[in-house]
């Protein structure tokens, strides 16, 4: 008996997805719910297990878009399993060999047969230059064609305006090196890092200037009584932004949490499709990476997005002396059509308010 492998649901709003790579060869034999092959859609990488246990064939080539519910492939249940399967549990089966490059012409990874030598040819080659002979075309994965259209849909469509502001980190810092280990100790693991200080601050100067919360629709404003954080992580794959959902319910252990926990999956791939819809308000660190200072873009429909920095020792004034002090650059890029630059402006004061004096995170000051 022949059983089907077909496109399973892929979220809200997803119909279509692209064959990204087959993790085993046509004809090899796969065992029940095996994972086979993995789907790219316009935001997350769907991996398709085995339906039963059988000999793999019939598969659509790598690159191939196909359809919720559309044929992937087939599984040959009557198919025999080699010796060396049946023996082994599949965890110990060996790994399958690597995907031959190009993929995109064969039915999964069918090994190629061996060409037939080539007559020699007395036509001149045609002539490269010293470029084209150098250069390597690789077509833009699906993730990659919606993060570009999705960022010069938000130039096109919003008034983008930056404001900018420094912070000096330093009791931020003094409270984290007092008391990190303890807070692992006591939260099962869960590190205290400076991401949840901002996801705190930008909580509470949300509650003070919610239209950097809001969004414009239509003719309308619509102001939301809760806030879904997104957190940007930089992967290989692009860049994702997976959402704490009601962050202003959450405490400090479990802001590090989701976020350790958003920050691994996403570079493996293993984010769901809710966890990367309804943001209504963003953060980005490039501080992880080295810049100094940038202009972060709004991720569209939201109004607002905090830009963190890297954190530098350097001279300030403080009660007339010159000091050196840990300090880090901030921005806040926002729609001008929703947002006035007073509001844009005093929401990031806020936010260096209640970072440079975490106290106030803590008494809700």
């Amino acid at each position: 008996m022949t059983v089907e492998i077909r496109v399973p649901a892929l979220g809200e709003s997803l119909t279509t997805a692209t064959v990204a790579r087959w993790l085993k060869n046509s004809g090899d034999y796969v065992q029940h719910d095996e994972t086979i092959v993995e789907l790219e859609t316009d935001k997350v990488s769907v991996e398709v297990t085995a339906p039963s246990a059988g000999r793999l064939e019939d598969c659509v080539a790598v690159g191939t878009e196909v359809e919720i519910g559309g044929l992937l492939g087939a599984v040959d249940e009557t198919a025999e399993a080699p010796a060396a399967a049946a023996r082994a549990p599949v965890a110990e089966a060996p790994a399958a060999p690597p995907v031959p490059e190009p993929v995109a012409s064969l039915a999964c990874v069918t090994p190629p047969a061996p060409e037939a030598p080539k007559p020699i040819s007395l036509a001149p080659a045609p002539k490269l230059s010293s470029h084209e002979a150098r250069e390597r075309r690789v077509p833009m994965s699906r993730l990659r064609q919606t993060i570009a259209r999705n960022l010069k849909a938000a130039q096109n469509t919003a008034a983008i305006l930056t404001t900018f502001n420094e912070i000096d980190m330093s009791a931020a810092k003094a409270l984290r090196a007092e008391y990190k280990d303890e807070f692992e100790k006591k939260h099962d693991g869960a590190r205290l890092g400076f991401m949840s200080f901002f996801a705190r601050a930008v909580v509470g100067a949300l509650k003070d200037y919610p239209a950097i919360n809001a969004q414009i629709e239509g003719d309308e404003i619509v102001y939301r009584e809760f806030v879904n954080l997104g957190i940007a992580v930089g992967t290989e794959r692009g860049l994702v932004v997976p959402v704490l959902h009601d962050a202003d319910q959450m405490s400090f252990a479990e802001l590090e949490r989701r976020i350790a926990d958003y920050g691994k999956r996403a570079r493996t791939g293993g984010l769901k499709l809710e966890e990367l819809s309804h943001g209504t308000f963003s953060i980005t660190n490039g501080g992880i990476f080295g810049s100094l200072l940038s202009t972060p873009i709004l991720n569209t429909p939201q109004s607002g997005i905090l830009g963190m920095h890297a954190i530098q020792d350097r001279p300030v004034v403080r009660d007339g002396q010159i000091v050196i002090r840990p300090m880090m650059y901030v921005a806040l890029s926002y729609d001008h059509r929703i947002v006035d630059g007073r509001e844009a402006v005093s929401f990031l004061v806020r936010i260096k308010q209640l970072v440079e004096d975490p106290r106030r995170l803590l008494l809700d000051l």
